[in-house]
């Protein structure tokens, strides 16, 4: 009689075990990713400046070429150069603050 309830115990015994080893292999996993993805933000971040900064010069050079063929249109040259500049910029910061670095 008590060695079916027994064995009920021990298979739950057993599967208890089970889920906390998994658990714990889990979490060491989520771990091992965390420290490994935070090891590209700051290169990423600085990759995002550098092109925002080519972009950057690459649009001030085609404004100033407008700007002296005395085109009448360089305002929106002018703002869109402007917006991906700082939107560059902008993206370098808010994945550096998203990742907590």
């Amino acid at each position: 009689m008590f060695k079916g309830t027994t064995k009920k115990i021990a298979s739950a015994f057993i599967m208890t075990l089970a889920t906390i080893s998994a658990k714990a292999q889990g979490v060491q996993g989520i771990t091992a990713a965390e420290s490994s993805l935070l090891t590209y933000v700051d290169p990423v971040a600085s990759l995002c400046l550098v092109i925002g900064a080519v972009v950057g010069i690459i649009g001030g050079v085609r404004v100033y070429i407008k700007w002296n063929s005395g085109d009448q249109d360089i305002n929106k040259e002018l703002m869109g150069w402007g917006g991906s500049c700082l939107f560059m910029v902008l993206v370098s910061v808010i994945i550096k603050a998203f990742f907590g670095v």
